[in-house]
């Protein structure tokens, strides 16, 4: 007599099972990944686009780690620099000095060169480290910062004014982090490993 309600319990706790394993194995909003509150699809973005700064340790850290990320997602994954403050600033002048004249994102043996130079300890010397900016770029036959040109000064100041408007319209307000397809942010926080920050990004790629 007791047997139909048996196997409606077993069945409702496997049910219930099942759901527990789906829902964890699925990045969840608010935990790995949140909505842009706009979206940024008008800039043209990689479909994986790192945010960063040149003055974030984190950063520096997390450049070690973009090619096995990149692997894991089989994407390229392009940048923006933020505009946080007057540091971020400088800083995003120096990246964009690179971008424009490679009219690509710098390879990483160029990205920690720069991150070398402009995170130089505090008791380097303002002549030190603009000869480290100096090297990074001639040793690559380009245009360092401090000797651009009128034209290039001004096709510069669209480049960091372009990310400003990213940075102020997706409200970032945290760096490192990923924008997926213009619309999904991944919280880099909510993540164990890179085979996490990988798995939660495969999945933002196929969200409308």
């Amino acid at each position: 007599m007791f047997k139909p309600f048996t196997q409606l319990f077993v069945a409702l706790i496997a049910a219930v099972t099942l759901a527990g394993c789906s829902e964890s194995n699925e990045p969840q909003a608010g935990v790995q990944y949140e909505v842009l509150p706009v979206a940024l699809t008008e800039y043209d973005l990689s479909p994986v686009t790192e945010i960063f700064s040149l003055n974030c340790g984190h950063c520096r850290t997390m450049e070690s780690a973009i090619p096995e990320i990149e692997s894991l997602t089989n994407q390229k994954i392009g940048k923006v620099h933020v505009t946080f403050n007057e540091s971020a600033q400088i800083s995003a002048m120096i990246f964009y000095t690179a971008v424009m004249q490679l009219n690509d994102t710098p390879d990483h043996a160029f990205m920690e060169d720069l991150f070398a130079a402009v995170q130089m300890g505090g008791d380097a010397t303002p002549e030190a480290r603009q000869q480290a900016l100096e090297t990074a770029f001639t040793s690559r036959g380009l245009v360092s910062p401090y000797q651009l040109e009128k034209e290039q000064q001004v096709a510069l100041f669209e480049y960091v004014q372009k990310a400003e408007e990213i940075s102020v319209k997706g409200q970032i307000n945290s760096v490192p982090t990923f924008i997926v397809n213009g619309k999904y942010q991944v919280l880099t926080a909510g993540h164990q490993d890179l085979e996490g920050i990988g798995k939660t990004i495969n999945f933002l790629l196929t969200q409308p």
